[in-house]
């Protein structure tokens, strides 16, 4: 008699199905976060120290210009010049409004882009005594909250030329010196990253009058304090400075205009300047004729005082003159006295010169130019001019300029300190490759107590699998991207593994374009085939380039904020830490000028290699890139050279990692740098290809072994770090400080290290096991969601960018509610799931 096999206790059906559904939605809970959004913001911790730039060497001091910013750019002029200056220089209207708010943080923007400090010109607009301290406080914190957005530094002229009569601030010096120290009191309040600058003119024709330029006066002459020598009259034997110093406690900085119009007024006529013109005017003896001698404004306010002084200067040309030498060798003769004066001058720490060209009253409103790089040879000669000068050119702060601005966009540390945000993340860490340990087995378990839940369709063409894959990641994508507190946003952001969404899309594009791949070859042959592919990326990249052209568009739309993906602001978990929370990238640099015409070549240059674009888009670029390699990987493939691939692959990688080196200067590259991130894509493609091989080994019998204890070894072992650091116990053959180690050196997600490549293949292996054993209640459950949108994952992702605008614009809703944070989630999930089941443009986005 035959004795019936034992058989283990029936699991029930429900029960098994409950699990089958924990096995896919514990990766969603386990953090599967689509960069560049990082973990969500909490406890920064003390951020490390934010010095101010030091001062340039004496000698050697800032330059830059003051553009027309409504015409000019730094940039613009970078080119031009043929290399970056320190300094920029913008002049704004005071009290401040919304528009000139506006105006100031472009300005701010362009400056940090170089690493340029900041001069900036506050020009009052009312009367001196009808400013108040509301409007000082008010210009501060704009200050202060520019510095912390783009880390840059500031000058601020306050009422500069007091002493002028053609400004409407002029000669008032009882209530200058109120209004400046009220705003000295507020800037140095608010921040250190601002210096007060005290700036008049230059006094030779003092008190000047006509001749000079002269416009009504917003308040009364101060005649009594103007004349400091008691003969009852204000002439140029009075002090020209003296009466508006307002005080040592409220200036950081001296400056003097020291503009070169002419030889005398009345000015017309272009002149060269004396040989020792400019150093005559430091000694303050050019242009006074008899009136006696005067100590020099150098000596007085910058040695006497220790102080560093701002120069702002230009020679005159005047486009309209028919004689008279040209406009190179007058100022090419003034630059180099400026620059020669330097080394007998050391205080002099900034020169500004005036980039314009304007209608000047002092030559009876003729056009005169104050320009040094209008023309390519006045460009040249001031860069020869500047190197033989050795002023300081180049970064002098923190340089915010497109690298700069899309490495931010990466984002995933977690930023509670250094310790404590380790070990948080570690925790998730081993959390995550526990529970997939523990999904594995129990997959394995359905496969073999329920047969009939197991995948039907191994030989199709097309594995449902991936797609439904493709359709759990992508939602995870939307939902990170578009920040709102909510249910979704707290299963993507803090349920925090190794592991976001923009490896597995790269890994699963690999693997379904290896796959497809073997076939379209077989039946429409190597070339015909490649040329698909290659059309394919052309439709990529111009998808890529329409999109990053409609969100600055779509931005002059009123109402709607396109900054919130044109711009990155710093959640703290980035490279640069907690350091960096709060500071605002501007990921679109002059893009404005794309507008001018013709549209300058940096700026069109940049759309066309997307080194501009939306942060929750950049990824786009590597796409289409490793779509146009493509058919050149798969040649290896196709002749068995898979091995070579990967090693061509590997050492790419390895490339990558140590140098640091980008082929490219695409906004993505600083994001998922090419040599680093083709290789899950090279891997994708040798498993899509391999697919019916690699599959058939992994579920034999000693593949299923083999697969087992690796994923369970691999826990233990995490698991056992963590009990060692949590117990405070010593791990057997390993130092104390491997838990903590090992999170910065392996698994940080802002970087794609050792251990994130390894909870990449498991992230594939066990999601792909769970859906082989337990597909039928899966796909019941969630396929008739998941898979349409993982089968259209790209356009998804194309159409998610709006709907971020979208909810971003809506300004009065509570982002930070919990409640209402997971209704808008869900509401744009379902939007995007109805345009795909109703194919709404189809035939225009790529699928």
């Amino acid at each position: 008699m035959t004795t019936p096999p034992t058989r283990l206790p029936r699991v029930p059906a429900r029960l098994l199905a409950l699990l089958a559904a924990l096995a896919v939605l514990m990766p969603l809970a386990l953090g599967l976060a689509a960069p560049p959004a990082g973990a969500a913001a909490g406890d920064a911790g003390d951020p490390s120290p934010d010095p101010v730039p030091a001062l340039p060497e004496a000698g050697r001091p800032w330059f830059g210009p003051g553009l027309d910013w409504s015409a000019d750019s730094a940039q613009a002029y970078a080119d031009r010049l043929g290399t970056t200056p320190s300094l920029y220089a913008q002049r704004v209207h005071y009290p401040v409004t919304s528009q000139d708010e506006e105006f100031l943080r472009q300005f701010a923007q362009q400056a940090a882009s170089q690493g340029a400090v900041a001069v900036v010109s506050m020009e009052p607009q009312l009367a001196l005594d009808q400013l108040t301290e509301a409007d000082a406080t008010r210009f501060a914190g704009i200050l202060a909250d520019l510095h912390t957005e783009y880390d840059v530094y500031f000058l601020v002229r306050f009422a500069p030329e007091m002493n002028g009569t053609w400004v409407i601030w002029g000669q008032q010096p009882r209530q200058f010196k109120t209004a400046f120290r009220t705003v000295a009191d507020a800037v140095h309040a608010a921040t250190e990253h601002a210096a007060m600058v005290w700036s008049p003119a230059y006094g030779s024709g003092y008190p000047y009058g006509a001749a000079y330029g002269e416009v009504p006066s917003a308040g009364p002459r101060e005649t009594d304090l103007l004349d400091t020598d008691g003969d009852g009259e204000v002439t140029e034997a009075d002090d020209a400075y003296g009466p508006y110093w307002p005080g040592d406690d409220a200036v950081d900085w001296v400056g003097l205009s020291l503009y070169r119009f002419g030889d005398a007024p009345p000015f017309g006529p272009n002149t060269l300047p004396d040989p020792t013109e400019y150093r005559d005017r430091l000694e303050e003896t050019a242009g006074y004729g008899t009136g006696g001698v005067r100590q020099p404004f150098y000596e007085r306010y910058a040695e006497d005082r220790d102080l560093p002084m701002l120069v702002e200067t230009s020679a005159l040309f005047n486009l309209q003159a028919s004689v008279g030498p040209g406009d190179l060798a007058i100022k090419r003769a003034w630059w180099e006295q400026v620059f020669d004066a330097d080394s007998d001058y050391p205080l002099i720490r900034g020169i500004s010169w005036l980039e314009l060209t304007r209608p000047e009253a002092e030559i009876d409103d003729d056009r005169a130019s104050w320009e040094a790089t209008r023309t390519e040879e006045l460009a040249s000669a001031l860069r020869a001019g500047l190197e033989a000068g050795d002023l300081t050119l180049g970064a002098v702060t923190r340089v915010l300029d497109t690298e700069t601005n899309s490495l931010a966009t990466a984002q995933g540390r977690l930023p509670q300190g250094e310790d404590s945000g380790a070990a948080t993340g570690m925790g998730w860490i081993v959390f995550c490759a526990a529970a997939l340990a523990v999904l594995y087995l129990l997959a394995g378990l359905a496969g073999r107590f329920v047969p009939s839940w197991r995948y039907p369709d191994e030989n199709a063409s097309r594995d449902r699998r991936l797609d439904l894959l493709r359709g759990w990641i992508i939602i995870a994508v939307v939902v990170t991207h578009t920040e709102v507190n909510g249910l979704w946003s707290y299963l993507t952001l803090n349920g925090i593994g190794a592991i976001t969404g923009a490896e597995l899309f790269v890994l699963l594009s690999g693997i379904v374009l290896g796959m497809v791949y073997r076939p379209a070859v077989r039946r429409m042959g190597e070339w015909v085939t490649a040329v698909t592919m290659w059309r394919r990326a052309r439709k990529q990249y111009v998808t890529a380039v329409v999109v990053v052209l409609l969100v600055p568009l779509l931005g002059l739309i009123p109402y709607v904020r396109a900054e919130v993906v044109s711009t990155f602001t710093d959640r703290g978990t980035g490279e640069n830490g907690a350091a960096a929370l709060g500071q605002v990238y501007d990921l679109y640099p002059n893009v404005e000028r794309l507008l001018d015409y013709p549209p300058p070549w940096y700026a069109v240059r940049s759309l066309l290699l997307l080194e501009i674009g939306p942060w929750v888009f950049n990824i786009m670029g590597l796409f289409v890139v490793l779509s146009l390699l493509l058919p050149l990987l798969m040649v290896l493939i196709k002749r068995r050279l898979w091995w070579a691939l990967l090693a061509l692959s590997w050492t790419a990688y390895v490339v990558g990692t140590i140098t640091d080196y980008h082929p490219l200067n695409s906004q993505f590259e600083f994001v998922f740098p090419l040599l680093i991130w083709q290789l899950p894509f090279a891997h994708g493609l040798v498993i899509g290809w391999y697919r019916r091989e690699i599959t058939a080994a992994l579920t034999s019998r000693w593949g299923k072994i083999l697969v087992g204890l690796v994923v369970v070894a691999y826990a233990a072992v995490l698991v056992w770090l963590w009990v060692c650091f949590r117990e405070g116990w010593s791990p057997v053959f390993l130092p104390d400080s491997t838990y903590l180690w090992l999170y910065d050196n392996a698994y940080i997600r802002v970087f794609l290290q050792p251990g994130r490549l390894f909870d990449l293949l498991l992230m594939i292996v066990v999601p792909y096991a769970v859906l082989t054993t337990c597909w039928k209640p899966i796909d019941k459950a969630v396929g008739w969601f998941w898979t349409p949108l993982g089968e259209n994952s790209l356009y998804v992702f194309i159409v998610h960018v709006f709907f971020v605008i979208a909810v971003g614009s809506l300004t009065f809703l509570p982002v930070e509610n919990y409640w209402v944070g997971t209704a808008v989630h869900t509401v744009v999930v379902l939007l995007i799931w109805a345009m795909v089941r109703s194919k709404f443009l189809f035939k225009v986005i790529p699928r």
